[in-house]
């Protein structure tokens, strides 16, 4: 197993990071505010998927992959960003109708899991802190299964309590605000989400 300083070290670093506004987050976020929480756990689902796989990856051998080919985090990162863009623009081509029960209707847990998923696999930054992150706190002198299976659980548990901080502080905005400014409030997530995703793309 993992020695207590290890992990002493690891879970505040990685809750910092976590609780740092990103994609997943920023969607998380979003999805609290237009269609409410607990509509929005099936993309928290999908989010802890993608973030288990990439974390996977990382450590088993990706890392390496990624550091001796630019061009795939290079690739990573446009994919992130174009994603972004799309959200965004979905988020403006509402125009105010996540409040009526058919618009709601149409996202399906399905969906919204897949949009987590997507976007976790699809996060370049998420690509960077898994690899710059976890192989430091593997121990090569030591059984890899039980070390990666309890960093593997504290980055998920990290994971699901930023997603709900963020998806309910979205879903209490989203009450204090009234029908008219949902135009605005869907204008400004979605300027929020294509802003990053041109970040991400122009090398943020």
């Amino acid at each position: 197993m993992i020695d207590t300083t290890t992990l002493a070290l690891f879970i505040p670093t990685f809750f910092a990071v976590s609780i740092t506004p990103g994609m997943c987050m920023l969607l998380a976020l979003s999805l609290g505010m237009s269609i409410g929480f607990k509509r929005t756990l099936p993309m928290m689902a999908g989010e802890l998927l993608g973030v288990a796989i990439v974390s996977l990856a990382a450590v088993l051998g990706i890392s390496a992959l990624m550091l001796n080919t630019p061009m795939l985090f290079v690739a990573l990162k446009g994919i992130g960003g174009m994603y972004l863009i799309y959200l965004g623009v979905q988020m403006w081509r509402n125009q105010g109708q996540l409040n009526a029960s058919a618009s709601v209707d149409d996202i399906s847990a399905r969906g919204l899991f897949a949009r987590g998923l997507i976007t976790a696999i699809a996060n370049p930054k998420g690509w960077a802190f898994m690899v710059a992150l976890l192989p430091p706190f593997i121990d090569a002198a030591r059984p890899l299964a039980p070390q990666l299976s309890l960093l593997l659980l504290i980055i998920l548990a990290c994971e699901l309590v930023c997603m709900i901080l963020y998806a309910s502080g979205g879903h209490t905005l989203r009450r204090l605000l009234s029908s008219r400014n949902v135009i605005l409030m869907n204008r400004v997530s979605g300027t929020l989400m294509a802003g990053l995703g041109v970040w991400l793309m122009l090398g943020g």
